[in-house]
């Protein structure tokens, strides 16, 4: 009799690559409005962070008198529940699609003109769902609509897009989702629901505590200032702010998205796939495809698995 061998709690990296390269063929075969409204939901979930974030931090100016890095690490450390709420309901964030879509791309896996036709509903789904949360769930709502909290966001969305220079948004757009994108790797690599949560908070709590740019977080907490008030137009937040944030993003994508490439998916369309790292033991009992993706597109991940064994 064998005894039987406990999968491990963690994927290793070239097993979450490849599931990388099967989330990028499922969300290419997405119909375009059930990804646009995922997106639309997801634009709303990161915004209910950030208006958690605002909150706390807005509500402690006693402690920020004193202590301002305090009170940044507290408004870091809660705005991780709207990824988190993204991840676990499988919707469509814009910054993760900026790792995904190339690494099925370069892979062949999808044809690269579904690249821009990916991002671009994406990037309209989460800008709609963003402003439809400042606009009718926080401004209309009256939620924050006296002091501290409506100055708060007034300030914030100057810090954000009008006192900076623009290569310091684009600059703060590589950090941010360089951060973003290893919390997306790491939640895939997690078996369960708690370990998903973990690997995400960490390096959310990182960038958002650093002040480092979210182009979809700043679609909500931007709006949002100019809706209270904050001296800035529509204009100036999308030359300045929108579009910097949005190319450093794609870059800070980038350097999660090509490394993984490089070092585990170099042999992939051979079928050759090194599902094993060093003899250790490969569980072949992990279905790393999505429901959507084809038999015949994850046998020679399948298969490479097999023979690793």
């Amino acid at each position: 009799m064998t005894a039987a061998i406990e999968p491990p709690s963690t994927l290793k990296p070239a097993e979450v690559a490849a599931a990388m390269v099967q989330h990028g063929i499922a969300k290419h075969r997405t119909r375009a409005d059930h990804m646009f409204f995922k997106a639309f939901l997801a634009g709303v979930m990161l915004s209910f962070g950030g208006l958690l974030s605002e909150v706390v931090q807005a509500g402690s100016g006693g402690i920020n008198a004193s202590n301002p890095g305090l009170v940044k690490f507290l408004g870091g450390a809660v705005f991780p529940v709207g990824l988190i709420m993204i991840v676990l309901q499988g919707q469509e964030l814009l910054t993760s699609n900026m790792m995904i879509y190339p690494m099925a791309c370069i892979k062949g896996a999808v044809p690269w003109w579904g690249l821009p036709y990916n991002w671009l509903i994406v990037t309209f789904g989460n800008l709609t769902g963003s402003l439809f949360f400042a606009a009718i769930l926080v401004k209309y709502t009256g939620i924050i609509s006296t002091a501290p909290y409506n100055t708060f966001a007034q300030e914030f969305a100057l810090k954000k897009a009008a006192e900076p220079e623009w290569h310091q948004i684009f600059l703060r757009g590589i950090g941010c989702n360089w951060l973003v994108c290893v919390a997306v790797w790491q939640a895939a690599g997690a078996r369960d629901t708690l370990s998903k949560i973990v690997a995400m908070w960490i390096p959310i709590m990182i960038f958002v505590t650093c002040s480092y740019d979210h182009v979809v977080a700043n679609m909500f907490s931007v709006p949002l200032g100019i809706l209270f008030g904050a001296d800035l137009s529509v204009a100036a937040y999308i030359r300045k702010s929108l579009i910097a944030a949005y190319i450093g993003n794609i870059v800070g994508a980038l350097l999660v998205a090509l490394p993984a490439v490089y070092f585990y998916l170099w042999d992939f369309n051979a079928g050759g796939l090194r599902a094993v790292e060093e003899g250790e033991i490969f569980n072949r009992d992990v279905n790393i495809g999505e429901e959507e993706a084809k038999p015949q597109e994850t046998s020679s991940y399948e298969n490479s698995a097999k023979r690793s064994n």
